[in-house]
């Protein structure tokens, strides 16, 4: 029934590397899914929704916390990458939780850090308390989903996973449309507090039925959890933030509580490497940037994640501070971004099999691009239809931008090297979401505060710093097609040849 060579629940989070092969291979007696499957995916399913919302339903609610909570941009903006800080924080540990523990021990423990952290949340009286409740809720939040995809691949076995993370994968795609929205409609009828409150009954049926129907795994052996590791990576993440928030109420550059941050999380991120060479089973494998192809990849993944969380405070912030749009209306107009991204998500694993993930994604970083240059230049009274179609369009270059970089990632790599690799790329990626959002936020705040700039304007300066985060992650794209493997080039050949009979589609 399980899979025992799935002994890391971050291999099972890889699952954009089942993408390279799409083809059917017949419906095989062994390959049918069976109804208890689908009953445990229900529940991990339900935990999931939880979590992935809460990345994104806080998003619309920043301007109300920051008016009630008596906050900054530059300061309420760590309400978001707090909350992201701490999901990279604990990605590395899950797999490593899983094995010591076991994956529904580690499943069930995490919906209760998750349930009591957004308990904390809707009590917070402060910016402060609100930010260190959110690291709470992150810290669960971050381990729901990679031992939730643990424990559906060791159920459905490999034979029948690519299906099964496709059902399981559904919350994380429709995460950017329902989250603005679910956060607006709370916010215009109710109190901020009911964004975190309404976690707590789903919070509870999904421990109760975790509980019940989550079968007990054999992940394997443990090993010894690399502390130090965890210690200077966390460190060096954090005060690497702090630092660049700070510059949003500091006019210097130079000044001391700007570049003291900044180089103590150099410093420590410089120890991290020199220790993880040293020892036999490191937080992170640094070794794997070795390879050129993860390397240029991982770089793309640290890039879309500062471009993608960055800019997702941007929108519902103009939509609120310049349209002066309800909260309700703001989430809505949101959407149009999360659903170009769902629309392009069934043809990027074709798309990737047919002409390769450097290829694919570097397209759809172009694209990117030259959707968030109209950004650049919207103003007060600029057409909504516009700018909808505008996100629409940037969604559909981020869905062909993640996806196909994570598997040129893996396909470069050996199967006993992806259970390194896939913390890693999700780990920068959620960095890179702290940073942009971090980075965007300061660079708002300074042009907000600005005596002689609009508010449209401040936007607009906001946007072309988002856009040269968009440029900087052509580079590693660029180096990633050059880099890609030829003889995965050449296995391609082959699959394109048996799919040029069938038209490119769902």
């Amino acid at each position: 029934m399980a899979s025992t060579q799935t002994t890391d629940l971050d291999t099972a989070a890889g699952s954009a590397a089942a993408a390279t092969d799409t083809r059917d291979h017949g419906p095989a007696a062994h390959d049918r899914i069976e109804p208890y499957v689908w009953k445990i995916a229900g529940v991990v399913i339900l935990g999931m929704i939880m979590s992935i919302l809460d990345t994104t339903i806080v998003n619309v609610a920043l301007r109300t916390l920051g008016h009630d909570l008596h906050s900054s941009i530059s300061q309420i903006q760590w309400v978001v990458t707090g909350y992201l800080l701490s999901l990279a924080a604990v990605i590395p540990v899950t797999g490593w939780a899983a094995r010591r523990f076991g994956a529904k021990r580690v499943y069930m423990t995490s919906l209760v850090l998750f349930t009591a952290g957004s308990a904390l949340c809707a009590v917070a009286a402060s910016t402060t308390s609100l930010v260190l409740f959110r690291v709470l809720q992150g810290a669960g939040g971050g381990m729901i989903m990679p031992v939730g995809q643990l424990i559906m691949a060791q159920v459905a076995g490999p034979q029948r996973m690519g299906r099964v993370m496709g059902i399981v994968s559904m919350p994380a795609m429709l995460a950017p449309i329902l989250g603005p929205v679910v956060g607006g409609t709370i916010l215009q009828n109710l109190h901020w507090s009911w964004i975190f409150l309404v976690n707590l009954p789903i919070g509870a049926i999904a421990f109760v039925l975790a509980w019940r129907m989550l079968p007990h795994t054999d992940s394997g052996e443990a090993g010894r959890l690399d502390v130090l590791g965890l210690a200077l990576l966390s460190t060096a993440s954090t005060t690497l933030v702090y630092g660049l928030s700070q510059l949003g109420t500091h006019s210097s550059l130079t000044a001391p509580i700007v570049v003291w941050p900044i180089a103590i999380a150099l410093v420590l991120s410089s120890v991290f490497v020199w220790h993880a060479l040293r020892v036999e089973r490191p937080l992170l494998d640094v070794r794997l940037y070795a390879n050129r192809v993860f390397g240029a990849a991982s770089l793309t993944t640290f890039g879309l994640g500062a471009a993608l969380f960055g800019a997702m405070i941007l929108v519902p912030l103009y939509y609120q501070e310049v349209r002066h749009e309800s909260v309700i209306v703001t989430g809505l107009l949101v959407g149009p971004q999360g659903l170009g991204m769902l629309l392009v998500m069934p043809l990027t694993g074709r798309l990737t099999q047919r002409f390769g993930g450097g290829r694919v994604a570097l397209g759809g970083v172009l694209i990117l691009c030259l959707a968030t240059i109209p950004l650049a230049f919207v103003g007060a009274g600029t057409s909504i239809a516009f700018i909808s179609l505008v996100l629409l369009i940037r969604g559909v270059g981020i869905g062909f931008s993640f996806m196909p970089a994570m598997t040129a990632a893996f396909s470069a790599l050996r199967p006993d090297q992806l259970s390194d690799a896939t913390p890693q790329l999700n780990v920068l990626q959620r960095i890179g979401g702290a940073i942009g959002t971090a980075v965007l936020a300061v660079v708002l705040q300074r042009a907000t505060g600005h005596a002689l700039i609009k508010p449209a304007s401040a936007f607009q300066s906001a946007y072309w710093w988002s856009v040269g985060i968009c440029v900087l992650s052509l580079i590693p794209c660029v180096v990633l097609l050059r880099a890609e493997n030829p003889h995965a080039r050449l296995s391609r050949a082959a699959a394109n040849a048996e799919a040029a009979a069938e038209p490119l589609g769902v």
